[in-house]
């Protein structure tokens, strides 16, 4: 592995335009002609970033619930279905659309599915299209755990675990088929069979079978299930351990279409050298990798001595106004690491308020509801330094207009009409809109 000075990353710096802009000639017609020498307005609708965070909080106002009396758990996410106290309800709801595009669903079986056959599909499909019906891809997590797993399982063999495995897998996605077009199909299978915390159905099977056959036989259902959807193996494992999973995996002949990596930085940030050797270790695969739980703390820092995050259970872990400053400068860091490498297309932040996972002061939010400067630091990125706000620009000759965007889609206005379009590949692009 090459070594990288530990620097942040600026928009001016060449790998960040190189594989996230298009420098664009927009061509415009109205009526089938060129729209020549005139004023056109040209402004960017959505990122295709997956700028992402969990939308685990919105739940109960999707759903028209009361969002009184929910109360946060140090260590454990509350509800039913996983999500955290939704005390900020429709303010909290706009902040998090003003910066994300792509939600993440909770379908932990335990919650979605404690009493057998009597799963929570309707509330939780409710959720998913008031995420996509605003624009936002979904994402479903996790299909199949270890962990937050149905009770119900372990009075089962292990020939019916899974069976009834694959039975969900084929029912969640047919149901959500459509709506939630991406899943982390299974979560944390490096340490799933021998997972001792306490006994569960789950890693009982995957010893009995073992690790690669326990994805083979999720993916095929999933794949089987909606073709079309995006796949992931996810883990928070970044050892060796993991990468020859990954090789046993492909090896087997398992289609896996992104790899995701887990990011919690409760004992201190990573640093761009460890963030972007650790993208390098896996992008040798060729897949698309996500950064699918991120979490940066406005508080103190776990202790390093901590192994399992989940142990570290204390009445009070409160953000500071140091700990808010130190927050906001690394966020930056880390988005502007991952946009520098090509191969990571999507990052899931893990909560936009405290209070969520671990009682961590990870959010972006405070849990009085007002944003810390990590938030304002993050949307400065997101919506203004990597966005093309609504920008007049006058055609050539041809009809023609140039530009540099940051990839994603766009709209174009003249005339009292409006054509979208989109920005799909890093370079030079050549696009028409028709009024």
């Amino acid at each position: 592995m090459t070594s990288r000075p530990d620097r942040p990353v600026s928009v001016s710096d060449p790998l960040i335009r190189r594989h996230r802009t298009a420098d664009t000639a927009l061509t415009v017609t109205l009526d089938g002609a060129p729209l020549a020498g005139q004023e056109v307005v040209v402004r960017q609708r959505n990122h295709k970033f997956l700028f992402g965070c969990i939308g685990f909080d919105f739940i109960p106002l999707a759903n028209g619930e009361p969002l009184e009396g929910a109360q946060a758990v140090p260590g454990e996410v509350p509800g039913s279905m996983g999500e955290s106290p939704a005390v900020h309800d429709e303010r909290l709801a706009d902040l998090w659309f003003d910066l994300f595009n792509f939600a993440t669903l909770p379908f932990y079986w335990g919650r979605f599915e404690p009493v057998r056959g009597r799963p929570d599909t309707e509330r939780l499909l409710r959720t998913a299209k008031w995420f996509a019906d605003r624009g936002c891809a979904v994402k479903g997590h996790p299909l199949a755990w270890h962990t937050v797993g149905a009770e119900w399982l372990n009075d089962l063999s292990n020939e019916e675990i899974a069976r009834v495995q694959v039975e969900r897998i084929r029912r969640e996605m047919t149901d959500f088929a459509g709506v939630v077009g991406m899943w982390d199909v299974i979560n944390e299978v490096v340490i799933m069979p021998i997972f001792d915390k306490y006994e569960n159905g789950i890693s009982r099977l995957c010893r009995d079978i073992g690790r690669i056959p326990m994805i083979k036989m999720v993916f095929d259902a999933a794949r089987e299930a909606d073709p079309h959807a995006t796949l992931l193996l996810n883990d928070f494992d970044m050892s060796s351990a993991y990468e020859c999973l990954i090789e046993g995996v492909l090896e087997a002949g398992v289609k896996i279409d992104a790899l995701g990596l887990q990011s919690h930085m409760h004992q201190g940030y990573w640093g761009e050298e460890k963030t972007l050797g650790i993208i390098d270790r896996f992008a040798r695969y060729g897949l698309p990798i996500h950064f699918t739980e991120t979490t940066i703390l406005s508080g103190h820092i776990m202790p390093a001595e901590i192994e399992d995050l989940n142990d570290y259970q204390i009445p009070e872990w409160p953000t500071t106004p140091e700990g808010e400053a130190r927050q906001a400068d690394e966020i930056v860091r880390h988005y502007r690491t991952l946009l520098s490498h090509p191969s990571v297309e999507a990052t899931t932040y893990w909560g936009i308020s405290d209070g969520g996972w671990l009682g961590a002061p990870g959010g972006f939010v405070r849990v009085d509801g007002t944003p810390k400067p990590s938030y304002d630091a993050l949307r400065s990125l997101v919506k203004d330094e990597w966005w093309l706000a609504p920008t007049t620009m006058v055609t050539d000759e041809k009809g023609t207009v140039r530009f540099n965007g940051f990839l994603g889609e766009y709209e174009v206005s003249a005339a009292g009409r409006t054509a979208t379009f989109r920005l799909d590949e890093a370079g030079e692009a050549a696009v028409g809109a028709t009024l």
